[in-house]
């Protein structure tokens, strides 16, 4: 991870979060490392089609914008979040520019913003409204406050209809047909696939289309677990899915009170039983062709089932993303 001073201005002046949007999106600019470029990792999915098209995938841009209809807590969060993630949004621009200059579909696998606030919506519809785009939810799109509570489903109603006004598709599940191919978009930011989205897609499969699901966590795979095991000290595998075997061993505290044991990441991460029935589901299926995720911020391939293969992308602030050829 990058870790960069964002946006300062000279001592004792005001944080540049806090700047109006049009000020902040300059002073972004300004910092940019110049000449800094897209690292783009190029791949093919086969899926069966008369006529290749090529999509640019990112995720994980996490922008950090506020300004002054934002709590001053809001913006203390911006100062602080904001350090790691001071190119997000100028490489997001790169990959719009890069797109639209080799007409390229956009797909975001989630985590465009990193919380929460007027200005990062505001900056999350400028840049949707921007390109033709597919995009997945991730966990920061409903992040209110990072790592604050419990994030579930009833955290996300808090946010979620403010959100999606300013997002291209649904966010729970959402189905496109581009050039004979079916890109379907599924929720699975806190780790869990649902009865209804499993219906959901069983009808999409049913179409008869090659599909290429879109999500923002990452699916177990075998590989993929044991290397984020090994990254992080065997603290998680941040997967969806994982067997019970593997989040039962996750490093937890247990003398947390009973109100705090979420941050326990076995709990957070525990693989219910839709979930599973779901991904046992969907290795069945041969016209599942790819899986494109993020989450994780760096670059992973893995084989997901006999016609599948996932790939995740690395995080748009490192400047990371695919280019992908559909043939």
């Amino acid at each position: 991870m990058k870790r960069r001073d964002f946006l300062r201005l000279s001592a004792g002046t005001l944080l540049a979060s806090q700047l109006p949007l049009q000020l902040q999106s300059c002073a972004t600019k300004k910092k940019a490392v110049a000449g800094t470029t897209l690292n783009i990792k190029k791949i093919e999915i086969p899926v069966g089609i008369k006529k290749p098209f090529s999509a640019l995938h990112i995720a994980d841009t996490h922008i950090t914008k506020v300004d002054s209809r934002d709590s001053e807590r809001k913006i203390m969060l911006a100062a602080d979040r904001s350090r790691p993630f001071a190119l997000g949004e100028h490489y997001l621009d790169e990959a719009i520019h890069y797109a639209k200059a080799n007409n390229m579909l956009l797909i975001h696998t989630g985590d465009l913003i990193d919380f929460v606030s007027e200005a990062n919506l505001d900056a999350a519809k400028l840049h949707y409204d921007a390109a033709d785009w597919l995009v997945a939810a991730g966990n920061h799109e409903y992040s209110l406050f990072v790592g604050e509570a419990k994030e579930d489903e009833a955290y996300k109603k808090q946010s979620y209809d403010k959100v999606q006004e300013n997002y291209p598709n649904d966010l729970t599940f959402y189905s496109q047909v581009v050039n004979g191919v079916n890109f379907v978009a599924l929720d699975d930011v806190y780790y869990n696939f649902t009865e209804r989205q499993h219906e959901l897609m069983e009808a999409e499969m049913k179409r008869g289309l090659p599909v290429v699901m879109l999500i923002h966590v990452p699916i177990y795979t075998p590989k993929h677990a044991q290397h984020e095991l090994e990254s992080n000290g065997g603290v998680c595998a941040y997967m969806t899915g994982a067997p019970l075997e593997m989040t039962s061993k996750y490093q937890c505290d247990p003398s947390l009170p009973a109100d705090q044991q979420w941050r326990n990441r076995s709990v957070q991460q525990f693989s219910d039983k839709p979930t599973l029935d779901f991904i046992a589901w969907l290795k069945e299926q041969p016209l599942l062709k790819g899986i494109l995720c993020g989450h994780m911020h760096h670059f992973f391939e893995e084989r997901f089932s006999k016609t599948a293969i996932q790939y995740t992308v690395g995080a748009t602030y490192d400047g990371d993303a695919y280019e992908v050829l559909f043939k």
